[in-house]
């Protein structure tokens, strides 16, 4: 059974403490760019860099003590990694994570520096979720899925229902992976027209969608935004977004770049390119939004200097 919107607000009660109410940022040049009333939700400001807290906090706390207790473990490029490892600390249990070995930096440092143990595979020539669950049995720890997980989807919904308390969007932009985040924030907002942001050439929600089952992306497709790489959506995001989603807009590596010097300049965000995707899709994904109220969900702002430098120059 999938999550609902009382799972949602259960899921509020139980990490009010843990995970930050963001604040819902206006620009004008932003407004003026697409002709709309837009609010940006800044999860990059979340505890941990991204709205990942969310979901992680709500699972662990979710365990039965006796299950806590012997640790948790979870795959993941990065903020699902820090979320889970963060939230770990917290309930002070173990933690190890799966990551890829070119997971960048700063995500592999700032998980290791909360105390997680970290697992590093290839991802073009391993299966994370083989990994994490052959770790998971020997060892008797709590796999925490990424998106894929009741009190996951439930937690991420929390989003959309701090949005949801301060306006009623007409859109929310919200970038989709495992469509954990979507999916939620489509739970939580169940009047808003949902629009799912993917990678261009990691597009397996848009053709889930259009197949009428869930489809799987080629291993080695590569895009700047890391955290936007699943292979395929969740059993339990998949019937959400076949309801909610109302399209699914692809983003370059090129536009997110763009997004992202456009949030530094005009919202004074720090955003990685996962978390500029939607933002992206907005500015320069031909969605016609003019005179709506627009929510988009700039979801984390781990990135490295590099590729902040990179897209400063952009």
């Amino acid at each position: 059974m999938g999550p609902t919107l009382e799972d949602a607000n259960a899921a509020a009660e139980r990490i009010k403490a843990i995970a930050v109410r963001t604040p819902l940022l206006r620009s004008e040049v932003l407004d003026a760019a697409v002709s709309a009333r837009v609010f940006v939700k800044a999860e990059c400001l979340q505890r941990g860099g991204a709205f990942k807290i969310r979901g992680a906090a709500n699972a662990i706390a979710a365990l039965a003590p006796e299950v806590r207790a012997r640790g948790v473990i979870a795959f993941s490029s990065g903020n699902h990694a820090i979320a889970v490892a963060t939230a770990a600390k917290i309930f002070g249990v173990a933690a190890v994570i799966v990551m890829p070995a070119d997971a960048p930096k700063i995500k592999l440092e700032t998980t290791r520096s909360l105390g997680a143990e970290i697992v590093v595979y290839d991802r073009v020539r391993e299966s994370r979720e083989e990994i994490g669950a052959n770790l998971a049995r020997q060892r008797g720890l709590a796999l925490i899925k990424p998106f894929d997980d009741v009190n996951v989807i439930a937690g991420q919904a929390t989003c959309g229902l701090e949005i949801g308390e301060a306006i009623n969007p007409d859109f929310v932009f919200v970038p989709a992976s495992g469509a954990g985040l979507a999916a939620g924030v489509a739970l939580a907002l169940p009047k808003a027209r949902i629009v799912a942001v993917e990678p261009e050439g990691h597009d397996d929600i848009a053709r889930s969608l259009a197949a009428g089952a869930i489809q799987r992306n080629k291993p080695g497709i590569r895009s700047i935004c890391d955290g936007l790489l699943s292979e395929q959506m969740g059993e339990l995001t998949y019937p959400i977004a076949k309801q909610r989603f109302e399209r699914v807009v692809l983003v370059s590596d090129a536009m997110v770049l763009r997004a992202m010097k456009f949030g530094f300049r005009n919202l004074k965000l720090v955003l990685e390119p996962s978390g500029a995707a939607a933002l992206a899709a907005l500015l320069e994904g031909g969605v016609d939004v003019g005179g709506a109220t627009v929510a988009v969900v700039a979801s984390g702002g781990n990135v490295d200097a590099e590729t902040f430098a990179r897209a400063l120059a952009s």
